[in-house]
């Protein structure tokens, strides 16, 4: 339980000099032809394949929807929530209220969160005790998933929210288990039933890994074969990454940005290679001390990066600690994580989508 984002190759047409007049006159015709297809194959071997189409729906804000800008009020447009601004520095936003990248900061990719704001439920079927997911039975899941999903398209409806599943794959034990590694993988049937549920219902899949004693690229590597997957994609949860010696969930686990740099690249030269949607990769952090190296995770042209705060309690406090380690320390996108049963109070949408910069991505347990 927790706590402590091409060769097509012209070939040359030679055309042979004939005596016949007339031949001569057809074979000046023709020619202008022969340039326009090798122009036409020069082009072509120039174009990098078009992007397949984005594999999710956002829910469509209500009709009586009103744009964030209007409901908050001046002072509301202006400054941050007191708390952020505890531990976030300068009380004035430095960029306008909704905005998900901080100033200076761009997306260079096509991914889901440039245009979108994802809303995520956390959890396995393994279990009840991790979160929604392993609660409810997958209907009943996404049903209460997009109605809350749909309350952040009306919060915000120019940035309507994709409903995402976050499922745990890789889960820490407290025991060594057959490899050793502390970790064991969510059955391959959960997995593949969860993937396609997402697709069932035009939403998103996050494969979370929480590594034990194993590294992130060999975790990685593990859930691969459905990273393919045009709607799947990454996360990687630090705190449960421990030493040889130690165990996850008795001892506060860390993870090397440069490590989850090597994944970041690894998951962008998969998109590459096998012309997928642009993805993203979100990080888990709730301490400063589970992530070192933060710096080093930067995104790629086609992988976004969301850095998601991640911790239970006084809801006052966790705003103040994602000034701390979103707005202080900016990667690329923010994201939020609330627990319907530890947060006091569980904050409403608007009141998420407040601070700054607002979360690109909120998950809940």
């Amino acid at each position: 339980m927790k706590k402590l984002s091409l060769l097509l190759a012209a070939g040359v047409l030679i055309l042979g000099a004939c005596a016949d007049p007339t031949s001569t006159d057809e074979n000046k015709k023709e020619a202008p032809s022969s340039e326009q297809d090798k122009s036409n194959a020069k082009k072509a071997e120039n174009e990098e394949p078009e992007k397949p189409k984005k594999p999710f729906k956002p829910l469509k804000p209500s009709e009586d929807a009103v744009a964030l800008a209007k409901s908050l009020s001046e002072k509301e447009q202006q400054e941050i929530p007191d708390m952020q601004a505890l531990l976030g520095g300068n009380p004035t936003r430095t960029v306008p209220a909704g905005e998900t990248l901080p100033e200076g900061v761009k997306d260079s990719s096509n991914g889901p969160l440039k245009d979108h704001r994802l809303v995520a439920y956390y959890g396995t079927p393994d279990s009840e005790n991790m979160g929604i997911l392993g609660e409810l039975e997958p209907e009943e899941y996404m049903k209460k998933l997009k109605e809350q999903t749909q309350a952040y398209s009306d919060a915000d409806p120019d940035r309507p929210a994709v409903p995402t599943i976050e499922l745990i794959t890789t889960m820490a034990q407290s025991e060594p288990g057959p490899d050793g590694d502390y970790v064991r993988m969510t059955s391959e049937e959960n997995i593949e039933e969860y993937v396609e549920l997402a697709k069932k219902h035009d939403a998103l899949v996050l494969l979370d890994i929480q590594l034990g004693t194993d590294t992130v690229m060999e975790q990685v590597k593990m859930v691969e074969k459905w990273l393919k997957h045009p709607h799947v994609h990454l996360a990687i949860d630090t705190e449960f990454h421990v030493a040889e010696g130690e165990k996850p969930g008795e001892d506060l686990g860390q993870v090397d940005g440069k490590e989850i740099q090597k994944a970041v690249e690894y998951v962008s030269e998969l998109t590459e290679k096998n012309n997928l949607p642009d993805k993203f990769v979100l990080v888990h952090q709730y301490t400063g001390a589970v992530l070192s190296n933060k710096e080093a995770i930067q995104p790629t042209d086609n992988v976004e990066i969301a850095i998601n705060f991640d911790g239970w309690g006084a809801s006052a406090d966790k705003q103040a600690l994602y000034g701390k380690y979103i707005r202080n320390e900016p990667n690329q996108y923010g994201a939020f994580k609330i627990f319907y049963d530890k947060d006091v109070p569980v904050l409403e949408p608007v009141e998420v989508l407040k601070m700054e910069p607002s979360p690109a991505i909120i998950n809940y347990q």
